[in-house]
């Protein structure tokens, strides 16, 4: 493997979680060696002590029964079975002086501990120490103990099962740690990089879709772990870029046919008049026609900023109480007349007094734009009712408009509220298809929404619906 490629792999996410896994199991690891090296080794000495104090509770009752000369053969042969270099005994006076001892050639750089007597005799209990020789890698146990008033006993062990034991640990302790290392360092980079293995099937389709490939999606495995939720919430969001992009192009086409249809008119109808024209009438005729048009084009992009500016929050809501049965009969008393002159009939049902918190002026607009196409869509002889209600449970409020006109076919209906779709019925009317969509956005900048139900041949009822105070 290049340098390159080792510096690149060490600043990869699954080489660090590879060194937090192997240092903790190394750690932890470690620590269960040192716990239990701990306790061998306090196992050991324990039963090395308890092996002197048997050698010292023997010698003790040998001196009250045979006497002190029984206990110095009895050191002796007990020295010389055991062998001179594993064990020495060393009789001592009250003031440390010895009087009698082993063959203590091989011992002779152990002492007599002054501070070991005067605790012995202050205390009366045996006295335990470990001496390291120097050039011997065996420690000496030791013990000082009372084997009468004036009697002193020093014993010393060489301890060689502990040692034993410390080089066995070591070579094995090495070993196996050396293993688990590697063992470790494996199953950790195994593990990171399937932990990390998500990430990156994430990576390479957000480096397809960054080259112009939207129809790329991160595979989901069903696991329901934190990669997949990953998955599946970049999978939506490609989801919902792939149809804001959608629909960026479709308002872009729509747009660009709105706009070339007045701009056509406004330029044939000069292009006519400068042709053709004779009379100051005809180039007034002519103004008239383009200052209509252009009023046209202003009202559809007036109508898709505010809607921009809805939906994004820009516009800055106002926040005051608004009654709005009273929003209702007054939009009723606007659309009267328009209705009777068309010949239908319109009722209000708007009598209990519903305190809101909202914007006047976008929730006139947002009804105004629902009354105007359930009276333009109704024809003569037909119906417009609107009701306004308290939503019990949900405190907040309900606004049917149901119009007895030519209903809206089902293939149209999801489409209704899209920004310059208008059905097939409605290209006959005057408009730019934003009323509906506009209602929409102030329906839900104000925390609440508009549904539709409808029957074609037999009318539409649009319902609007808003909480009592504008979700923050």
């Amino acid at each position: 493997m290049s340098l390159g490629k080792l510096l690149r792999l060490r600043n990869t996410l699954a080489f660090r979680l590879t060194l937090w896994y192997a240092g903790i199991f190394t750690a932890s690891s470690f620590v269960a060696f040192l716990l239990f090296y701990t306790l061998i080794t306090s196992v050991i000495r324990e039963r090395t002590d308890q092996e002197l104090l048997s050698q010292v509770k023997r010698f003790s009752l040998l001196l009250r029964t045979d006497g002190i000369e029984a206990v110095e053969n009895a050191a002796i042969i007990e020295a010389q079975a055991a062998g001179v270099k594993k064990v020495f005994f060393r009789l001592l006076r009250s003031d440390g002086q010895v009087y009698s001892s082993t063959n203590v050639a091989y011992w002779e750089d152990i002492g007599i501990s002054r501070a070991a007597v005067q605790g012995l005799l202050q205390g009366d209990s045996p006295v335990f120490g470990t001496i390291v020789i120097p050039n011997r890698k065996d420690e000496v146990r030791i013990l000082y103990a009372m084997l009468s008033p004036t009697v002193i006993l020093q014993v010393g062990q060489a301890m060689e099962s502990y040692s034993r034991f410390l080089d066995a640990f070591n070579g094995i302790f090495i070993g196996t740690m050396s293993f688990l290392i590697l063992i470790a360092a494996g199953v950790g980079w195994f593990m990171a990089r399937r932990a990390v293995s998500g990430v990156e099937a994430v990576t390479r389709t957000a480096r397809k879709i960054s080259g112009g490939t939207l129809a790329e999606r991160v595979p989901v495995k069903g696991s329901g772990d934190e990669i997949d939720r990953l998955a599946i919430t970049f999978n939506e969001m490609v989801d919902r870029i792939q149809t804001l992009l959608a629909e960026i192009k479709e308002m872009s086409d729509n747009i660009a046919h709105d706009l070339r249809s007045p701009i056509s008119r406004i330029r044939g109808d000069a292009e006519v008049t400068l042709s053709t024209g004779t009379s100051l009438t005809e180039y007034e005729s002519m103004a008239a026609s383009t200052v209509e048009e252009c009023d046209r084009l202003l009202d559809m992009i007036n109508a898709m900023l505010m809607i921009s500016k809805t939906e994004s929050g820009l516009g800055g809501l106002s926040r005051e109480e608004i009654d709005i049965s009273d929003l209702v009969r007054n939009a009723c008393e606007l659309f009267g007349p328009m209705a009777e002159d068309k010949g239908v009939s319109m009722s209000c049902y708007a009598r209990e007094r519903i305190l809101v918190n909202g914007d006047t002026r976008l929730l006139q607009r947002m009804l105004s734009n629902i009354l105007d196409n359930a009276v333009k869509y109704t024809p003569s002889g037909g119906s417009v009712e609107v009701v306004s209600e308290s939503v019990k449970g949900r405190g907040g409020v309900a606004i049917s408009v149901k119009d007895t006109g030519t209903g809206i076919p089902p293939s149209d209906l999801p489409r209704l509220f899209e920004r310059f779709y208008r059905g097939d019925q409605s290209r006959s009317q005057a408009g730019t298809g934003l009323g509906l969509s506009l209602a929409r956005a102030i329906a839900r900048a104000h925390g609440g929404d508009i549904s539709v139900e409808s029957r074609p041949n037999q009318g539409s009822t649009f319902t609007i619906t808003l909480p009592k105070s504008i979700p923050a």
